[in-house]
């Protein structure tokens, strides 16, 4: 049979594999030389988004560091399924610390590397949206003060997944937990709570910020990539749905992901020293329904009488990152 060219449909695809690449063009999960960093064996649930953004994202770190890493894990899912007493699914050194001070932990790493002439080996702490954006908050901020030379990485699935579905600041609005309940004239979370912790992260004029999605595994790698050749302190907060808490289908979990960025409600971007250089634009744009429907936790809007006035505020939030964040191709949509 005679050899084709490689088409777009072939190696465009949202598959991890794309093997019909040359080596060099291949996402680091496609290459048998991946590291495992995160290996088989935890006990995350079926369709853990957590258990995928930590693979990807350690993986991409290993390849750019030639292995030379440390990671520091805040208390949370990711801690407590790949770490059950005395197993470990982590095949690189790796530190629990306590809830709210992993980055202050990996800035000790990183100041005792640097003491030791160890240069050469480079520190990541990693932590869920409770253990960010909440209890760890302050050192956090105090980490991007003084620009120690960690990259702290965000697992974001919306809520204090391990202790019961709980809320915290990253819980989008109008969602269902065990301390907002679908009960009540405006059931789930109110709207105008929270923190945007990358918006934030900017604010402290660090090297680089950004966004991602396990929807998007290339754009996640690259990202990790391009933050592991930067030194000083960096932020990745990347968007991992949980079956468990949003009652979506185990099997729906990249589909969710993908609706998430697709419907303008979770934007890809990259930023230096506070400015916005990059994002990923909307190739199509879904209204923000077709991602809610998929999750229980936004079952309460669509009863018998849908509850179109706050659909029509969670539309206006992804409207809005759209704007600001220059999402679709003006351009392109009115060609």
């Amino acid at each position: 049979m005679e050899m084709q060219t490689v088409k777009f449909y072939q190696t465009g695809t949202f598959t991890v594999g794309n093997r019909l690449l040359d080596e060099n063009e291949r996402s680091v999960q496609a290459n048998m030389e991946r590291t495992n960093s995160l290996n088989s064996g935890h006990r995350a649930c079926q369709g853990c988004g957590e258990a995928l953004g930590a693979r990807y994202a350690i993986d991409a770190a290993m390849r750019v560091t030639g292995d030379k890493l440390i990671a520091v894990n805040a208390t949370g899912c990711l801690e407590v399924f790949s770490t059950p007493y005395p197993e470990t699914s982590w095949q690189i050194p790796w530190i629990h610390s306590l809830f709210g001070n992993a980055a202050a932990v990996a800035s000790g790493v990183a100041a005792a590397m640097r003491v030791t002439g160890r240069s050469d080996v480079r520190v990541v702490a990693q932590g869920g949206d409770g253990g960010t954006t909440d209890i760890g908050f302050g050192c956090l901020s105090g980490m991007f003060e003084r620009n120690d030379d960690v990259l702290y990485i965000c697992y974001d699935n919306e809520a204090y997944m391990n202790t019961g579905v709980q809320r915290s600041s990253a819980t989008p609005p109008a969602a269902r937990t065990a301390t907002t309940m679908a009960v009540g004239k405006e059931p789930g979370n109110v709207f105008g709570t929270g923190k945007n912790v990358p918006l934030i992260a900017m604010a402290h004029h660090i090297p680089y910020v950004a966004t991602a999605s396990v929807a998007n595994l290339r754009d996640l790698e690259f990202k990790v990539t391009r933050a592991m050749n930067v030194h000083g302190a960096r932020y990745v907060h990347i968007h991992v749905p949980c079956p468990l808490g949003w009652g979506s289908a185990p099997a729906d979990t990249i589909k969710v992901a993908r609706m998430a960025v697709e419907s303008g409600l979770f934007p890809l971007f990259e930023a230096e020293h506070g400015e916005v250089t990059g994002r990923t634009r909307i190739r199509h744009k879904v209204p923000v329904t077709e991602y809610l429907k998929l999750q229980k936790r936004f079952a309460h809007l669509f009863g018998k009488t849908p509850d179109q006035e706050r659909l029509d505020q969670i539309q206006a939030i992804a409207d809005k990152n759209i704007r600001t964040f220059g999402l679709i191709d003006t351009e392109l949509a009115h060609g």
